[in-house]
């Protein structure tokens, strides 16, 4: 018979079934290392997503505290400060353009006036020919009468008529004027004062969030580590499926090393069943002690793994009351560059406006300038009619008896001078004031205020483009947070809900544990022979935790266990701690 043959024969009855069983404990083996590897592609994506998350909004704060930040916030309150005054310059122009309007309107009553005065005079010149023509005798000289009087109303209605087409232009283009900024009046009614105090809103709101910010900067920091810290509770956790996989298959190899003990032909019934008793009930206590730690273990991952569910929770609540609206309103910054962009719209929209002011206030001046060429005319006309009426007061003195006539058409032609001299200083007086007017107009639309419009415009713009990127920058972590956080939620759930299913690996282990027990039923050992204390022994080599040695010690003592490896010596270095770490 062969030494294997012999080996079969004398093998004890229970070898194979304990060899099967040993072959059953790699199903729980592969069924934790399989869910274990899986739990953990999940943590670690889902500590990925967090890291990136949080580095995010760990960024934020020095962004909203940068000099550029803070310059332009200055910049943007300045632009609300200008505009609050623009919309009170803009009412005073308003008024002073009424102003204008009424001075020139006012105007047509004393050009009436004149229009008047020259259509008496004509018929007082043509009432002096007549009378002059009855009276007149040979070597009579009515000159002043027949001819300078024609003159003098012709030429006054010529100017007149000049005088009044001007002025009905200056009227319309002034009437125009008047329209298109009541236009814009009312289309921008109140809309620079509201934008002032929109931005002032907004930037007192942007204050207080970069203040909050700064104050969160630490509690960020805080709600980082404690995630970091979960990370590594977790990670710690997930090694009880390594621990339960190296424990099984020691387990596995003592059952398979006794299977080779109870096969060998020198042993005797009595050390077999000594064997049995020794190194079959060893097994059953480690496979035991196995699943409790197994069960606890779990336990204590599904914990960690929820504790991180909620703690991305925790950062989708604190970033949102820091930098965004519960409510899914828009953030201060979002706020404050809308208003930025309608208060940017509005001074250039202004800008223009004055633009037309300016036009309009030169129209005006060389208008009047025309205006008060004629008026002088007006005056020269009025000398003349001074000086026709006083030779024609003389030579009615001249006449005498004869000159009653003559004398009425004197007295008439000095009431028309008197009406004269008072409507021309009365469109003079209107005229002038029309004049500076425009010419304060003029100074105004041309002055500083236009090019400080565009320069505030110019760094509303400029603040506006930064304003954008800080913005684009808070809106891409919020979007990244409301995107990836209840993904990263999901994977840490789902990774937390696959060890609700570990209780029946847990159970299938103590159900094994009993068939070993029932297998290995307990015997007195007084002392075990050479090969099964050096199997004891040898099988001790195999330890990786302090719990395998206990259970073994607590059975054989120190004497049938090789001691475990001594700690490497501590060193000073980061390198040296962090690959002992791992």
């Amino acid at each position: 018979m062969t030494a294997t043959a012999l080996a079969a024969a004398t093998a004890h009855p229970r070898a194979e079934t304990l060899h099967g069983l040993a072959q059953a404990l790699a199903g729980p083996r592969e069924q934790i290392e399989s869910t274990f590897l899986d739990v953990g592609a999940g943590l670690a994506e889902g500590a990925d997503i967090l890291n990136r998350v949080t580095r995010a909004f760990e960024a934020l704060p020095a962004q909203l505290q940068s000099p550029d930040m803070a310059e332009a916030s200055a910049r943007l309150a300045e632009v609300g400060a200008q505009a609050q005054a623009m919309a009170e310059l803009f009412a005073n122009e308003q008024a002073d353009l009424a102003r204008l309007h009424a001075v020139v309107a006012a105007a047509a009553h004393p050009i009436a006036d004149l229009r008047r005065a020259v259509k008496m005079m004509n018929i007082v010149a043509i009432n002096a020919r007549v009378v002059a023509a009855g009276i007149a005798v040979r070597g009579d000289d009515f000159e002043v009468f027949t001819t300078d009087i024609a003159q003098l109303s012709e030429s006054a209605a010529s100017t007149i008529q000049a005088f009044t087409q001007v002025y009905e232009r200056l009227t319309i283009e002034v009437a125009q004027a008047a329209q298109q900024r009541g236009q814009f009046e009312n289309a921008h009614a109140d809309t620079l004062a509201a934008l002032a105090q929109s931005m002032q809103q907004a930037l007192d709101a942007l204050a207080s969030q970069r203040a909050v910010a700064v104050n969160s900067a630490s509690e960020t920091s805080r709600i980082t580590r404690q995630i970091a810290d979960r990370i590594g509770n977790a990670v710690m956790a997930l090694q009880v499926g390594d621990s339960t996989r190296q424990r099984i298959e020691h387990v596995e190899s003592g059952i398979d090393a006794l299977c080779g003990l109870l096969r060998d032909a020198e042993m005797g019934a009595d050390d077999q069943s000594v064997a049995i008793t020794a190194m079959g009930g060893l097994q059953a206590k480690q496979l035991d002690a196995a699943a409790d730690a197994f069960e606890q273990d779990v336990a204590d991952a599904a914990a960690a793994l929820t504790d991180l569910a909620a703690d991305a929770s925790g950062i989708v609540r604190r970033s949102r009351e820091t930098y965004g609206h519960d409510d899914g309103g828009e953030s201060a910054l979002a706020t404050l560059s809308r208003a930025v962009s309608a208060a940017a719209r509005v001074l250039h929209d202004c800008e223009a406006e004055r633009g037309k002011l300016e036009q309009v206030a030169s129209a005006v001046l060389s208008t009047v300038g025309v205006l008060l060429g004629h008026v002088e005319a007006v005056q020269e006309i009025e000398a003349n009619m001074r000086l026709v009426s006083l030779n024609a007061a003389v030579k009615c003195a001249q006449l005498g008896p004869r000159g009653a006539a003559l004398n009425v058409i004197a007295r008439q032609l000095r009431e028309l001078t008197g009406e004269t001299v008072t409507a021309a200083e009365g469109a003079m007086q209107g005229l002038h004031e029309a004049g500076g007017l425009a010419r304060a107009f003029g100074e105004a639309a041309s002055g500083d205020t236009t090019s400080r419009i565009g320069r505030l415009e110019h760094d509303a713009t400029a603040s506006l483009l930064l304003l954008q990127g800080v913005e684009t920058a808070l809106a891409e972590a919020l979007g990244g947070l409301e995107r990836d956080v209840p993904r990263v939620r999901a994977l840490l759930e789902d990774a937390a809900g696959r060890f609700t299913t570990q209780a029946m690996i847990s159970d299938g282990m103590r159900s094994l544990r009993e068939e070993l027990d029932a297998l290995c039923p307990g015997v007195d050992i007084d002392a075990p022979n050479a090969a099964l204390a050096q199997l004891i022994t040898e099988h001790s080599r195999r330890y990786t935790m302090d719990g395998e040695r206990r259970i073994h010690e607590q059975m054989f003592g120190t004497s049938l266990s090789i001691a475990a490896p001594a700690p490497a010596p501590a060193t000073d270095t980061a390198s040296d701690d962090l690959d002992i770490f791992f």
